[in-house]
């Protein structure tokens, strides 16, 4: 398999380190939408990040469809979705606000760097920062509500999800988005990107 994508974007690194947790094996390639655009298009003339390439040639888009591909890959053993529809209900909530959060980080890093200033709606902006200050404020009351996993063998696709994120927008907006307002976030993408699976999949 190959995975197409800059690690830069979460929702390729999403997939990458999902990849690791499950122990399949794939190729990396560092391709970009903006630089390599044309590159990236013969490879997948959608030109969607990440695009995972199958053993048999066919192309899979989206990081949330990749990741059910690949669970049907590792077999009743996989764990990065729960069957118990408790543990279900809970994954899929915090992987809908961190998607949410990483999508509203996303449209406020292209309105800042590809629309020219006079071309930016400001009351726009503000209501895309109150959505991901929302995202991150529901994810902060989940994690005190009940703890994320500390280990690798326990994490899910939620778990990297909400740590992907946090690491994104950090990098991204971090005067937007206070660390200090969201502790228990903090220490749990602090704990994620210390496992080897994180170390070695870089957002950079």
């Amino acid at each position: 398999m190959k995975l197409i994508g800059m690690l830069d974007s979460p929702y390729v690194r999403r997939v990458a380190i999902c990849l690791k947790l499950l122990k399949l094996d794939f190729e990396h390639q560092s391709i970009s939408v903006f630089s390599t655009y044309d590159q990236f298009a013969r490879i997948n003339p959608v030109v969607k990040a990440p695009t995972l390439i199958a053993d048999n040639g066919q192309s899979v888009m989206d990081s949330t469809v990749i990741l059910q591909y690949l669970a049907t890959l590792a077999g009743p053993e996989q764990r990065l979705f729960p069957s118990r529809p408790d543990a279900c209900l809970r994954a899929a909530r915090l992987t809908g606000l961190a998607l949410a959060a990483c999508d509203k980080t996303v449209q406020i890093v292209y309105e800042r760097n590809l629309r020219p200033a006079d071309k930016q709606h400001e009351p726009w902006m503000e209501r895309v920062r109150s959505q991901m200050l929302a995202a991150y404020g529901e994810l902060e009351q989940e994690v005190a509500a009940a703890p994320l996993p500390i280990e690798a063998d326990h994490f899910g696709a939620a778990d990297v999800t909400v740590a992907v994120a946090w690491r994104f927008t950090q990098m991204m907006l971090p005067q937007i988005v206070s660390a200090a307002d969201h502790p228990r976030l903090v220490a749990f993408a602090a704990r994620a990107e210390q496992l080897p699976e994180f170390v070695s999949t870089p957002p950079v």
